[in-house]
């Protein structure tokens, strides 16, 4: 009988294991090319939007990326506003990040890139915009401010983001701590150098330090939408599915989160074994 009662406390653990296991499995969609992987992307944005039916009250926050990554994904979002389908009057933003020691005006700034190329189109209150200051007089007091007002503001309900090359989520490159919070970062040769191509082509340009909401800031929104695209960044995205959680690939982290998704196109699955491949493929196949 004991052993019998070990056998079946042992069954119960490994259900109860499983049904958690279960409910932390990572979504990843895949889609044919980068268009469509934005196009899906912002359908399923502006439904949770949508759905929120967000009110000044209680508006919906929203967290937003930089880069190429997300570039298609808010022309779609801008291409449904000027179709009257969504409203943003009752959005409130948070950015991951931005450069230190940058004019806000300058055009490769991240409140210039996310004005230029997103809310200018928009109808958001500017009121609503938070993005870190860079030239802010005590940048650690600056980081502190803004973890604070994401938690003043009843935290994050949907945070999108970017994967990049060598893993890194926002500023969080490689080696990062997972728990972390909104802090300065020094950037690293590899990201100087991606990154030179918006200053010319020049790394001597581009600022070495930036301001960055950590991984534990991320972890903390209900939900989390990743964007994954080319074949460059098929390692990246093999490690962040496939691969252990670590510190090496700090996106990896997103496979403890109880409500994320990666969004990719097939260059990007160039790396995945062709059984994880299909398996995804067909698991959400047509699901929004």
């Amino acid at each position: 009988m004991k052993k019998m009662g070990k056998m079946i406390c042992g069954y119960k653990k490994s259900c109860i294991f499983a049904k958690i296991y279960t409910l932390f499995i990572m979504r990843v969609i895949i889609e044919p090319d980068y268009d469509r992987m934005s196009k899906w992307a912002a359908d399923y944005v502006a439904e949770k939007i949508k759905e929120a039916n967000p009110t000044a009250e209680k508006p919906f926050k929203l967290g937003c990326p930089t880069g190429s990554s997300p570039l298609g994904l808010y022309k779609q979002l801008i291409k449904k506003y000027e179709a009257g389908e969504i409203s943003f009057k009752n959005v409130v933003t948070f950015n991951m990040d931005e450069y230190v020691n940058i004019p806000e005006d300058h055009p490769e700034s991240y409140h210039s890139f996310m004005w230029n190329n997103f809310f200018s189109h928009i109808d958001i209150r500017p009121e609503n915009v938070h993005i870190l200051n860079g030239n802010a007089t005590d940048l650690i007091k600056e980081c502190e401010d803004y973890e604070r007002a994401i938690e003043e503001a009843g935290g994050i309900d949907l945070f999108m983001g970017g994967i990049g090359p060598d893993g890194h989520l926002a500023f969080n490159e490689p080696g990062s701590s997972l728990s972390s919070k909104t802090r300065i970062k020094t950037l690293t040769t590899d990201t100087i150098i991606a990154n030179s191509r918006f200053f010319d082509g020049d790394m001597n340009l581009v600022p070495k330090q930036a301001l960055t909401v950590g991984i534990g800031t991320v972890m903390a929104a209900r939900e989390v939408l990743l964007l994954c695209s080319g074949h460059h960044k098929a390692r990246a995205l093999q490690h962040v599915i496939d691969g252990n959680v670590s510190h090496k690939w700090t996106a990896s982290m997103l496979q403890m989160h109880p409500k994320a998704i990666v969004v990719c196109d097939e260059p990007a699955c160039d790396e995945l074994t062709v059984a994880t491949f299909k398996y995804y493929l067909d698991k959400d196949r047509g699901n929004l």
